[in-house]
């Protein structure tokens, strides 16, 4: 589970109600969803909250550090609010669902000398796909 409202206090973060309603949308486990999706939920939660409110409380999120842009399939940003807990991605390539995943191992030692052409690699990201039970099945 997400600790981002935890994090967001402890941070001293303004937390006013529509920051908190966004905030309180994206906290959780396995949670990457789009803007457009932040603002649905949001909107449900408090009414009157515009959708440039969600899109720029996203943004400072993402500043922040406190949560990740994620693009898995060339489309639509998703915000994963599990930015201090390195992990990859697993997207179903008939759905789309992601799952946030902890393989063992360093992938950066993965990557051999010869292969970093000069580069200090300093991050990866990985995203393995596949297909999700559902979709296996259909």
């Amino acid at each position: 589970m997400s600790d981002l409202l935890e994090r967001l206090r402890g941070r001293g973060w303004r937390m006013t109600s529509q920051r908190r309603v966004v905030a309180e949308v994206l906290d959780g486990e396995h949670v990457h969803l789009t803007a457009d999706e932040v603002h649905a939920r949001a909107v449900a939660k408090l009414p009157e909250i515009s959708r440039a409110t969600v899109y720029n409380t996203l943004g400072e999120l993402v500043s922040l550090g406190e949560v990740l842009e994620v693009t898995t399939d060339r489309r639509a940003k998703r915000y994963d609010p599990n930015a201090h807990q390195p992990h990859h991605h697993l997207v179903c390539a008939g759905c789309g669902a992601i799952r946030d995943v902890h393989p063992t191992g360093n992938p950066l030692a993965d990557l051999p000398d010869t292969e970093r052409f000069g580069f200090t690699v300093s991050d990866v990201e990985v995203t393995y796909r596949g297909l999700c039970p559902d979709c296996a099945k259909a």
